[in-house]
Order: structure tokens, then sequence, then C-alpha cells
């Protein structure tokens, strides 16, 4: 029963005897919930026998209390039989989340292992991270000097070998928004996404569900995702019901107890956080919508933040689902972690937002990425380094500096701008060595680390005057860089009001990357770029259009670009007025590749793995709609009137003073209610309506109550066939009076 709650210890019940005595000759009491106990630990103090209190559901099983000799040897109870679904039994939280299952630590054959060894020796090249440099001119004069001469450290993950190549398992703790805004459909479309994601974990993987509305709930413990994990964590997100406030800050607090409290760990954990609401709870309001006196730092716990290295134990992705989440809450949580922020302005994209970050989580092959810098020439110094939300350091003389990048998904890039110091030449010189760059990280795949040596940025010191063409590579990088900037400087007009502002800054970039040379030879980073900014500049215009959407788009746009890995946007550029066209349904792919074009730069930073999981998400979509979608004899109702049944509804003609036409049906047979529709009662059989020489319908009154269209429910289920056409048809019908009976 599910309003019976269960207070013992399921684990330790599991091993005992399932009859009606216990291993040692006791009786044993089986309860509804299928915990059992004896008899000696019932009837001791009302406690069970590993000291908990027993379970508060009702008795199923009796057996005598009577000594074997007093009476006749009764028969063995019967066994109840097994329900075909298991309803889910919300268990007690324990005072320390240490329940969580052990990860998959099965020992590998030999052979495995030194193929293993074999591919990771041999694959110093191919399976390690690549370092490139990118100097902004080929060649500068030997009497010239450079005080923000660029080059770019360009750092390549490894990509995926095949899909037997070893990957590293994943923990992962989503946290759900279930306040009373999520009712309905809403809700729907979030155990539709939560389903598909349980769907692709693999059996090392691990998951927990953590729900919350004013309050927060574990709703199961950490589990390995094998055939069980995943059926226990089916019924654990079909139990989520809708109600309730918003308590971001107490459910981030939940996750960080589940990471950090956890007993066994895998490679690579993660956070999913969505809301679609506003916390009241943790941050009241007190400057408006996304006030500057907001306080959101008090909604990430300390264990999840980023410490001064830049070192996490769990990286916050955040989704704002519709347009009535704060932006600004959420966007602080992802920056302060070192997760993304993503928008999901079109609700029945939440699924395909899911899956672009799932397939990026379940592909990590570098961990604790450090980039190192070093000057060659003893009069080359680092003036400043362009790494985004990335932690970089120089030294106070210049001559060397680092980054720290962290984890990078397979076949992931960033890119980092060095502004040097580059002294003239002496005259035996004609090249100068710059700097050289060299990263150290941890193989997620085998867990050893590595070090990985880079090629020296060289640049050509000619006499005389030097005409080159800058670099495509570093001008790229250069454009993004800038533009970023810019559009954190729009967001902040446009937060203190100043729109028009806002759109002039966002314009005279766009400019910028308009005019570059590689926007001119078609580089499609710097055209996607472009896209963006446009959509920027129509969210920005004023204060109604960017309190619904634009806050949220420009700081996910924001957060991509920080971290250089991709977020979800369903929103793409219009025309040439600007305005948003949503992209709704399934891509073919052919439009896949025209929206991956013109969907804004975010989409520059997606992996093949990302892309993959995009794919896999909407065809399972597109597999749901076909067996959803009611077969077309069941959904026509044909009015050969010359004109729809709604049409002349709506026109505000009496029905008695209607045209006569006769309306026909195709068929003359009662429409199906909806499915879970319980309030009409079973009545005997009735014979068809009967039909006039002119082939109009005859309908009595009782005939006409029969035909009456059932009542919706408030959320119709998806499985619901009913138009609006055809509940139209229906109700004409059922109120129109043949012109004999007048």
């Amino acid at each position: 029963m599910e309003s019976s709650s269960c207070h013992g210890d399921t684990r330790r019940s599991r091993g005992r005897s399932g009859g009606g005595r216990g291993t040692s000759g006791q009786a044993v009491f089986t309860a509804e919930c299928s915990h059992q106990f004896h008899s000696r630990g019932v009837s001791d103090s009302g406690s069970a026998p590993n000291g908990r209190p027993p379970s508060s559901a009702r008795w199923r099983e009796l057996p005598s209390l009577r000594s074997k000799n007093s009476s006749p040897r009764q028969p063995p109870p019967v066994a109840l039989a097994a329900p075909t679904t298991q309803p889910f039994f919300r268990p007690m939280e324990p005072r320390v989340f240490d329940d969580d299952d052990p990860v998959d630590r099965t020992p590998r054959s030999m052979r495995e292992d030194q193929h293993r060894g074999a591919g990771a020796e041999e694959a110093s090249g191919g399976r390690a991270v690549a370092l490139a440099t990118h100097c902004e001119y080929s060649a500068l004069a030997r009497d010239a000097s450079a005080d923000d001469f660029a080059v770019l450290v360009h750092a390549r993950a490894p990509g995926i070998a095949g899909a037997a190549a070893p990957r590293a398992p994943l923990d992962l703790v989503t946290v759900l928004d279930v306040s009373g805004s999520m009712v309905g459909t809403k809700l729907a479309l979030l155990k539709q996404a939560m389903g598909f994601v349980i769907d692709n974990l693999g059996p090392r993987d691990r998951l927990c569900v953590v729900s919350f509305s004013s309050g927060a709930c574990r709703l199961m413990r950490l589990a390995r995702m094998s055939d069980a994990g995943k059926a226990l964590a089916r019924r654990a997100v079909e139990s989520l019901k809708a109600g309730g406030g918003t308590n971001i800050g107490e459910a981030l607090r939940r996750a960080a107890k589940v990471i950090d409290e956890r007993m066994h760990r895998n490679a690579v954990a993660s956070v999913v956080l969505l809301s679609d609401g506003q916390d009241t709870y943790t941050v009241p309001r007190r400057g408006g919508y996304g006030g500057r006196d907001s306080n959101y730092d008090a909604l990430v716990p300390p264990s999840l933040a980023l410490d001064g290295d830049g070192r996490r134990s769990a990286p916050v992705h955040t989704f704002g689902f519709g347009t009535d989440h704060d932006a600004a809450a959420m966007h602080t949580i992802a920056e302060a972690t070192g997760g993304t922020f993503s928008f999901i302005e079109d609700e029945a994209a939440i699924q395909d937002a899911f899956a672009q970050c799932i397939g990026g989580l379940l592909s990590v092959s570098v961990q604790e990425l450090r980039v190192d810098i070093a000057c060659v020439h003893p009069g080359v110094r680092v003036r400043a380094i362009k790494s985004g939300s990335y932690a970089s350091r120089v030294d106070a003389d210049g001559r060397a500096a680092s980054v720290d990048v962290g984890e990078l998904y397979a076949d992931e890039e960033r890119r980092l701008l060095l502004f040097l110091h580059v002294p003239r030449a002496c005259a035996a010189n004609d090249a100068t060595r710059l700097v050289r760059v060299a990263c150290a990280y941890r193989d997620t795949a085998t867990g050893r680390g590595r070090s990985v040596a880079g090629e020296d940025a060289v640049v050509l010191r000619p006499c005389g005057a030097v005409n080159t063409g800058r670099s495509v590579e570093v001008e790229r990088e250069r454009v993004r860089a800038e533009a970023t900037d810019g559009i954190a400087a729009a967001r902040a007009a446009a937060e203190r009001g100043a729109h028009a502002e806002a759109v002039e800054i966002l314009r005279s970039r766009q400019r910028s990357v308009a005019r570059s040379a590689a926007a001119r030879a078609g580089d499609s980073t710097c055209l996607a770029l472009s896209g963006e900014l446009r959509e920027m500049r129509a969210r920005v215009a004023d204060r109604q259009r960017y309190d619904l959407s634009g806050r949220a788009y420009v700081l996910a746009g924001l957060s991509s670009h920080a971290q250089q890995r991709a977020t979800s946007r369903q929103m793409v550029s219009g025309g040439g007025g600007g305005e948003a066209e949503t992209l709704g349904g399934a891509w073919t792919a052919e439009e896949s590749s025209v929206a991956l074009a013109t969907a804004g730069a975010t989409t520059s930073y997606m992996t093949p793995a990302m892309l993959d999981m995009l794919d896999r998400s909407r065809r399972s979509r597109e597999l749901l709609q076909r067996r959803q979608q009611p077969t077309q004899e069941q959904n026509d109702w044909s009015v050969p009137s010359g004109r729809s049944a709604a049409t002349e509804t709506e026109s505000g003609l009496d029905h008695h003073a209607a045209s006569s036409a006769p309306v026909q049906l195709s068929r003359c047979r009662r429409p199906r209610p909806p499915t879970g529709d319980s309030g009409s009662r079973r009545r005997p059989p009735r014979a068809p309506p009967s039909l006039t020489a002119e082939g109009s319908v005859v309908l009595d009154r009782r005939e006409r109550r029969r035909l009456r269209p059932p009542r919706l429910p408030r959320a119709p289920p998806s499985s619901c066939s009913w138009t609006d056409d055809r509940l139209s048809a229906v109700v004409l019908l059922a109120t129109r009076e043949p012109p004999s009976s007048r």
C-alpha cells in the first residue's frame, strides 16, 4: 500500500527466509511492505532485532505463536502473488548518505589489461591532448617591437576510439523542481526527459534523484543503473507530483550531501538542476527580478563551489525551464560551481537539452588539465591571458603563466589567447622563439596522469618591412573574445535600464565581427556569432522583452562563451527584423545542419558525443509521437456541407436558424472517450441513429445526450486524440434538430 510507511531495514530483511518460519525455528511476521520480523523481535518492547522500530504497515501473514508440540502441524501459509508492477515506496532518509551502491570494480582479464596498456603506450599521440600554437603574424620586422602580440594556444582532447572504448563511469545527481508551477504538461515532459536519461546511462553509472518544492527530498539513493536500478529510478520519477513553493537552496544542499557523503566514488561526478521558478526561501526578493541586492551566492553550498585553484567536487549544470525562472540565480549557481547554464524556452525541447548535457558528461576524457606557458626568449614577457572563466596566473616578472582548465569532453577544444611583449631582435637572429607550451592532466580511461609537451611559438624576424596577413585562427578567437566582452557590457546596461545603449553595444560588436577577415572568408564560427549578436539585440531592445526571455538568453550565451562549451538554446536568429523563431518538433538531417549553422555560436562548441546523443533524443521523440498519434480512420470526421462545423459554430448563428443542409457523418459510430474517463456508467447497447431520406441524422433526446462529448480533464494526457474540429462537429451534431422534426 502506498499509504503505509515502512521504516525497516530493507537490505537486512532481504537475506531472511521468505516462509512463515525463520531459519532458527522462530515465527516470522510478514508485513504488507514485504518486510519480515521474528516474533521475538516484534514482541520485545516493540522494536526490531536490529534496533530499529518495526514496520508501521499492517501484517500480511501472522503465524501461530504456539509451540510445535501443542497442536497438529499446520500447513504452510500460501504465498501471495507478487504484483506485476511494484509501487514506489519512498524510504526514510538516513542521517548520513553513505548508502550508495558500490562502484563497478570488476577485475579485467589479463589479455584486456595488456591490450589497454599497449594501447595507452601506443596512443601517446592519438589518445593524448593535442597542443598547438598560432602566432598573430608569421613574421615581425627585426627592428620592430610589439606590446600586445597575440599568440593562440589551442588544446584538443582525444576523441572516442570506438563504441567499445572504455569511458569513465558517471555519478549523476538530478535535482528536479516539482513546485506548483510544474503541474500538468511541464511535469509530464520532465518525466519523459528523465526516462531518456535513465535509458542512456550504463550499468557502471550511478544516479540519484532529488526533488524539491517547499522542501527537498532524496527519492532514491545513488544507485547503479543496472536493470534493477533503472526500474527503481523509473518508479521514483513516475512518483513525482507537483505542488508547493520553490526552495533551490535546500535542494542544492541535499545534492551536496549526496556528493560529499557517498561511500564510493566514480571518476566523474556532476549535478543537474532544473527549475522553472524563483527561490523565495533562501534568497528573499528585495531588488525586484534579478535585483542587484539578491545574494545568489547563498544558494551555492560551500562544498560545490570552486576553490581558489579552480578545483571542484562536482559542477552544477543548471537549466532554466520556461520564461518564469530566475535566470540570474541559475547563472550564478553554474558560474560558481564550474557548470553551464542552459535556457529551455521551448518546453517541449527539455529532453534535447538533457540529452546534449548527458552526451558530454558520458564522454569526459580529460580531468585536471593544466596548461603551462614559459617564455623562451629572455626579452619576451606575458602581458595578459584571455581564458574566459578558467583561472589563470601570470608570474610577477611575466616569464611564466598557467591556466587551470579542468575537465574536457572527448574531442572538446579550448582556445587561450596570450598577449606578449616582443622586443627587437638582434641582427644575427632570423627568428624569435616566443613561448613554450606544455600541459598535465589525468586520463579518465586509464586513471593515470600524463604530460604533453607542445610546440614552441616562433615568429620570423626578417630585415626590413614585413607585409604578412593575420592568422585566421588568432583573428577568430580575438573577435570572439571581444564579442563576449561586449555581451557582458550590454547585459550590464540592460540591467540598469539603458536598453538603447545595450542595443548599440551589440550592434557595434556585430559590425566588428562582420568586418573581420574570417567572416568575409565565410568562417562558420564568425557567421554564427554575428547571428547570435543580432538575436540578442532583439531581446534587449526593451524591458518587457528583456525580462521575458532576453536576460536568460544573454546569460546562457555568456555561460557558453566563458566555458567554451555548448549550452542549450532553442531560439535561433530570425530574418532581417531580428525576430526570434522557435525550432519545434524533430529535425531531419538537412534541417539539423541548417540549424547548427544559424543557431548561434554556442553550437560551435558541440562535440560529436553531444550531437550523437541529441540525435538519439530526436529519434526517440519521433518514435514516441508515432506511437501516440491516432490512426487517420479514428480521427477523420467529414462535414461535406462546404463549411466546417467549427466555423459555423463560431459564426454566432442560432442553430435552429442555421442552414438546413444535412450534416452527414462518414460513419455513424459513437466516438470513444479519452482513456481514464471513469465518470461514465456502462449502459446497454443502443441502436445507431436512424437516417431520413435526405440523409439527415435523426437524434432523439437520449441520443443527443449519449453523443455529448465527454468532460475533458484539466491537463489531457498525451494519448488523448480529441481535436477542436472534432469536438465542434460533435457539439453541433448533438444540438441540431433535423428540418423534418420542426
